[in-house]
């Protein structure tokens, strides 16, 4: 991959990659956090996450740039001291939560699509999962670059055949009332939520080299990682509001559009960002144990990745299997999502801008 693409764009494309599956691929994150205030509310609602998510990755970008901090308890260290152990235990929290509802829509995705015991899809998932982890940072830089951009390109055909059978109906659906304030809210849950991640995802940032190098890619990668939401939102607009009581409003719309080639296609695209979001959480926590060894002078085995991995997923399918999609969505995010607002989004905009501007 060229220079220019490593330092403006992989950062955004690694985050999108993992943002993905957890965030919106299904479209019920969408449902639950944007559309329940409103058609035109949840576009104000993700507007508002893209500025917190652009804000938040520029400052993390550049610290993480000028402490050489490319792990998550580093960087955690260097802006919160030993505070940074709050931020792993909500951390580890998330990701059993997090790969439990990919879990879970991975299972209800084969049975719908291929009429499969939901288990065997979540277990088709961890498989692929644990093979990619056991490669390490390389491999998986080369499979978000590449599945983002297909998935960009799948996005765009949804929204392009949605409008042309629907076009009438989006129209009507995006000009209604505003509705109250809540969208606020909902945006900064959302983008709460959804950044606390980035931590773990910094070995994606080696490449930056300049401040303003730092700042453009954190912008660009708020941009990048909202852009195929409000695709995926739009497209949906058109079967509202039947699809908010959808378990995956994403196979509501496909099977609404009845294009067998296309469907299969965007299933397949969407399965793979279900293996995208687990194998970022999972990464994160090797990189951060691959840390610990090379402070002490050693070499983390690649086994330990696999273990790592096996034992989050492994716990993330029984839950899943044991709560289901929807009620892991609609009450595994709540007091989380506060909690990771108030010990890194709060603080990487205060403290982290302070060091920053210090630093000049």
């Amino acid at each position: 991959m060229s220079r220019w693409f490593n330092k403006y764009l992989l950062p955004g494309f690694v985050y999108q990659s993992v943002l993905i599956g957890g965030g919106y691929g299904t479209g019920r994150e969408l449902v639950e956090f944007f559309l329940t205030t409103g058609p035109v509310a949840g576009y104000l609602g993700m507007v508002v996450s893209m500025i917190v998510w652009g804000l938040v990755m520029a400052t993390t970008y550049e610290l993480a740039r000028l402490t050489k901090s490319y792990d998550y308890k580093s960087f955690l260290s260097n802006l919160l001291g030993k505070g940074w152990i709050a931020y792993e235990v909500l951390l580890v929290l998330t990701a059993v939560l997090v790969v439990s509802v990919m879990a879970s829509a991975a299972g209800e995705l084969a049975s719908a699509a291929l009429g499969m015991d939901p288990l065997v899809g979540s277990i088709i998932m961890m498989i692929m999962v644990g093979i990619i982890v056991f490669y390490g940072t390389s491999l998986i830089e080369k499979v978000f670059s590449v599945w983002s951009i297909a998935l960009y390109v799948v996005y765009i055909g949804l929204i392009t055949i949605t409008w042309m059978r629907y076009s009438d109906e989006i129209s009507v659906v995006a000009s209604s009332a505003l509705g109250d304030s809540s969208w606020v809210l909902g945006g900064i849950r959302y983008a709460g939520y959804n950044i606390a991640v980035l931590p773990a995802l910094l070995y994606s940032t080696k490449y930056l080299e300049t401040r303003s190098e730092a700042f453009s890619a954190g912008i660009i990668g708020g941009i990048i990682g909202m852009v195929p939401a409000i695709l995926i939102y739009t497209a949906m607009l058109s079967q509202y509001p039947e699809i908010v009581s959808e378990t995956i409003p994403a196979n509501f719309l496909m099977t609404k559009l009845n294009i067998p080639i296309f469907e299969a296609v965007f299933q397949i695209i969407l399965f793979g960002t279900f293996i995208e979001t687990g194998i970022g959480y999972i990464h994160g926590f090797n990189e951060r144990i691959a840390g610990a060894y090379q402070s002490r002078g050693l070499t983390m085995p690649r086994y330990v990745r696999v273990v790592v991995a096996a034992i989050i997923l492994i716990s993330a399918v029984f839950l899943a299997n044991a709560l289901g999609l929807i009620d892991l969505i609609a009450d595994g995010y709540g007091i989380i999502t506060w909690g990771f607002i108030a010990i890194y989004v709060v603080p990487v905009l205060t403290i982290g801008v302070y060091k920053v501007i210090r630093s000049n």
